[in-house]
């Protein structure tokens, strides 16, 4: 007998309504209602089938402290058993996993786990180090008014112990969680109401809505603080009126009880103060209160709480207190809510500048695209442009979506997106990205990538992807802001009892003021914000000067970099061979342009590459090339025909003297432009030696420049290449390199770069070829060639979008730039809270009879957070040693 997973029914298997296969196992049911209700959900049923044989292989878990995650793993059906042998191997080693059930042919692996020994990303890491990736989706999920450094960590927690997320990250910055997890097993609705169940409302993220709109929505944000801002201000007027009557002319005169009719007046209008001007505090509060957590909020809601509170009874029952001269400190409630409230308005205003980079590049792309559909032209937004669509672009529009050229040529200004501050030009065959610039003609072309996958689109979600990341160093801030709350909380009773028990009379005056001092001016947000604000910007200005820098560890770990190990091919040179010198043999009569004609007209039929630079050559001089007759290559020597009547032969040393010919001195001139990197070719007119036509792989204009500004930086600079070491050298004294590595195989390249990290020092690969690709996933930052390979660019930490070497040399300064700001902040932020909260607490007190006033408090703690993402905005005027524009 076995049991139906849905209704519990005990049937025979034989004589089963239905079965259903799931996770390679057999479950069997009584009824077709029950079978319906376990397709529509397979996974919540699975672990109720009772069967003896089977109670192994399901979902059950007889240990309701353990949980259980179902990770689809992608290509694991396509290997079969192998793989999973192999990850079941890795995970059953995992502490905390006690069960582990893979089903290969599914590609899926059921995990039991521990969630207090082990979390869920850490399964899915050690997957992913078995060469598999876990199966699953991104979402970024915008947060509103989101300010509390503690709450990041708290939001993170919560999303993480959701069911089925894999990871989750906040970024105060940002004001966006990016989430990853498994759609099967939860929803977005999920996300938001684990969010939500923290006091903040959920939005669609910024790189889902246009600039326009998330300009309105900081704007409406803004307004909505400043509303409350003055009205909390007007009401401060009165009530700073009546809270000093002695330092007011009219008020000095007024007897107790007009005194004490003013401050009854003064408790109701702090009232709304309290719960409209300062009602985010209050739900912010109350929100991690039902979380059994404190926040920012919550020092706020008790500081301003506890002051209204005493002043309340104070005016009420003045007899209760010793002193029986109780005032009250209704001021404290108005004017510290308002100056909270007007820092948070213009923090958001500073914050709209920090996003300035994204907002820029968002703004390059064009609104509308002339679509010619069925020979009809029309306009259309871009949003509704199609692949394969047909699209007219004239002098001066923007090109709205990638294509390729069918019609028509140009020249397009590139330089928002590569930096390159000429025109390219555009003929048919040829791509244009979207966003650029159409400069002189009109074309016509046709939509490869729209929305989403545009090179602009691409561009922008990995600067927001950086921006949402995190630095290694921002792990301090989370660490004490985590614990900062409540260790304030703890510090302002303390502070309060030794005031009540020891401070002077009125002891109670001075333990209430000085424990609200407390809890007002500690602020973890200038923690929290130290690190995200910069990042933002930073990860702009990159972006800005055509650097895309992955994530906040990259930007971190590039500030340390000391050596640079650059490929040659296509990095230092430009990876395309070019005719650089056509040398005469002293005994001929015949000109180099005509020597240079006749042996291009010989490889117009060869498909070699330096084949193809001596014709390019050729027709860059606008020489007229003949048609070769009787053609023949001979392998490992060279290529010979006759060219309008005259017998061309051009190859290698071996060539010539296969045909007897004579060389000279041809012979020592080769050597020479050898020793230069360049690869010499003898040719031969009529059976007698003609000249020498060399090319080669020349060094970009740059790369010597860009080398130089490394040096000066105190980087070590190393070339790694395959080419044989006369070549590598003549390259390095051409550039100035430290160090050559030559006739490195593409599979030791990752070696070598391993070798030069044992040397106790941060390596940075620069490359744009597949066979780099390992060597950059090995080294501490590797840099990708935007002109490169995918394969490349996909195993990078940093993208130079121009193909030159001067990236490299503005990707550190960032880094640079960013870290001393970053430190600056954090420093500022921690001295503020070392000093500040001390002060509150009154030590200064017994020394020089000071204390700080709640108002002064309430105005520090507005002004911090501010103050640093002020800072932060300071690298907007960041300008790298080479401008890209």
């Amino acid at each position: 007998m076995v049991k139906d997973p849905v209704c519990g029914m005990e049937i025979e298997p034989g004589t089963a309504f239905a079965t259903r296969e799931h996770m390679g196992q057999s479950y069997y049911f009584c009824s077709e209602n029950c079978v319906k209700q376990f397709d529509a959900n397979p996974h919540q049923y699975a672990h109720h089938s009772s069967q003896p044989a089977a109670s192994a292989t399901t979902g059950f878990n007889p240990d309701s402290s353990l949980l259980q995650v179902e990770l689809p793993i992608l290509g694991l059906a396509k290997e079969g058993q192998p793989g999973g042998v192999l990850i079941r191997s890795v995970l059953e080693k995992l502490h905390g996993v006690e069960r582990v059930v893979m089903n290969a042919k599914a590609g899926i692996a059921v995990v039991d786990y521990d969630p207090e020994t082990i979390k869920i990303l850490g399964i899915v890491t050690a997957i992913k180090k078995t060469g598999y990736q876990v199966g699953g989706a991104q979402k970024r999920i915008g947060i509103e008014n989101i300010r509390c450094a503690s709450c990041v960590g708290f939001i993170e927690d919560e999303l993480k112990a959701t069911p089925g997320v894999l990871n989750a990250l906040v970024s105060l910055g940002t004001q966006e969680a990016t989430v990853d997890y498994l759609p099967e097993q939860t929803t977005l609705k999920e996300l938001n109401t684990a969010i939500e169940g923290w006091g903040y409302k959920t939005r669609p993220a910024a790189s889902e809505e246009p600039v326009d709109q998330q300009q309105a929505a900081h704007e409406k944000e803004y307004q909505r603080l400043m509303r409350r801002f003055w009205f909390a201000a007007l009401v401060s007027i009165p009530v700073l009126i009546t809270a000093y009557p002695k330092f007011i002319p009219i008020v000095k005169d007024w007897s107790m009880e007009t005194l004490r009719l003013t401050w009854f007046g003064a408790a109701l209008l702090t009232l709304p103060v309290l719960f409209w001007s300062g009602s985010d505090f209050f739900t912010g509060a109350w929100a991690a209160l039902k979380h059994r957590a404190a926040n920012m909020n919550t020092l706020i809601a008790l500081g301003t709480g506890a002051a209204w509170l005493y002043s309340a009874v104070a005016i009420l029952f003045p007899g209760i207190f010793p002193e029986g001269t109780s005032e009250p400190f209704f001021d404290v409630v108005a004017v510290v809510i308002a100056l909270v409230v007007l820092g948070q308005a213009l923090e958001i205003r500073a914050k709209g500048r920090t996003s300035e980079a994204i907002k820029k590049l968002m703004g390059l792309q064009a609104k509308t695209a002339r679509v010619i559909r069925n020979d009809v032209e029309m306009d259309i937004p871009v949003e509704e442009v199609l692949v394969g669509d047909t699209i007219q672009v004239r002098p001066g529009e923007k090109v709205p979506v990638d294509g390729m050229i069918m019609e028509g040529s140009s020249a397009v200004d590139e330089s928002m997106l590569t930096g390159e501050s000429l025109p390219v030009s555009k003929k048919s065959g040829d791509e244009v990205i979207g966003a650029t610039l159409n400069k002189t003609g009109a074309f016509k072309f046709r939509a490869t990538k729209v929305g989403k996958d545009t090179a602009l689109a691409q561009i922008v979600k990995m600067v927001q992807d950086a921006q949402n990341s995190k630095a290694p160093i921002a792990r301090l801030a989370d660490t004490i802001s985590g614990f900062f709350v409540p260790i304030v909380m703890i510090l302002a009773v303390l502070t309060f009892v030794v005031w009540f028990d020891f401070g002077p009379q009125p002891q109670l005056v001075y333990g209430l003021v000085t424990a609200v001092s407390v809890l007002i001016i500690a602020c973890p947000c200038a923690l929290g914000l130290a690190t995200p604000m910069s990042l933002m910007v930073g990860i702009g200005k990159g972006a800005e000067n055509g650097i895309l820098i992955r994530s906040g560890e990259a930007l971190q770990t590039a500030q340390a970099i000391k050596t640079v190990v650059l490929d040659k091919t296509g990095t230092i040179t430009k990876g395309k061979p070019e005719l650089t010198d056509v040398i005469v043999a002293s005994q001929q009569s015949v000109l180099s342009d005509e020597l240079l004609r006749l042996a291009a007209s010989v490889e117009t039929v060869s498909e070699h590459p330096l084949a193809e630079a001596i014709v390019e050559g050729a027709k860059a001089k606008g020489l007229a090339l003949g048609k070769p007759e009787a053609f023949e290559a001979i392998p490992g020597h060279g290529v010979i025909a006759t060219v309008d009547g005259r017998t061309v032969a051009l190859g290698n040393l071996k060539m010539l003297k296969r045909l007897n010919v004579g060389l000279g001195d041809l012979e020592a001139k080769s050597d020479t432009l050898a020793n230069d990197g360049k690869t010499p070719m003898f040719a031969a007119v009529d059976g007698k030696a003609a000249g020498i036509i060399a090319v080669a792989d020349t060094v970009k204009e740059d790369s010597k420049e860009a080398i130089a500004a490394l040096h000066q930086m105190g980087i070590e600079v190393v070339m790694i290449t395959g080419d044989n070491q006369r070549t590598a050298e003549a390259i390095a004294r051409q550039v100035g390199l430290d160090r050559v590595l030559a006739e490195v195989l593409p599979e030791d390249k990752a070696h070598n770069v391993h070798l030069l990290q044992a040397e106790g020092k941060k390596v940075a690969m620069v490359g744009d070829g597949i066979n780099d690709a390992p060597a950059l996933a090995q080294a501490d930052v590797g840099l990708a060639i935007g002109t490169g390979t995918d394969v490349a660019i996909e195993a990078s930490d940093i993208t130079l979008i121009k193909g030159s070497l001067k990236g490299v040399v503005t990707a550190i300064e960032v880094s640079r730039a960013t870290m001393r700001n970053i430190k600056q902040n954090l420093v500022g932020a921690f001295i503020y809270n070392v000093l500040g909260v001390p002060i509150a607490m009154g030590v200064l007190f017994p020394f020089f009879g000071v204390l700080l006033s709640p108002l002064l408090a309430g105005a520090a703690m507005a002004f911090s957070s501010v103050t640093v993402v002020s800072n932060a905005n300071r690298l907007r005027g960041f300008r790298p040693k080479f401008s890209a524009k």
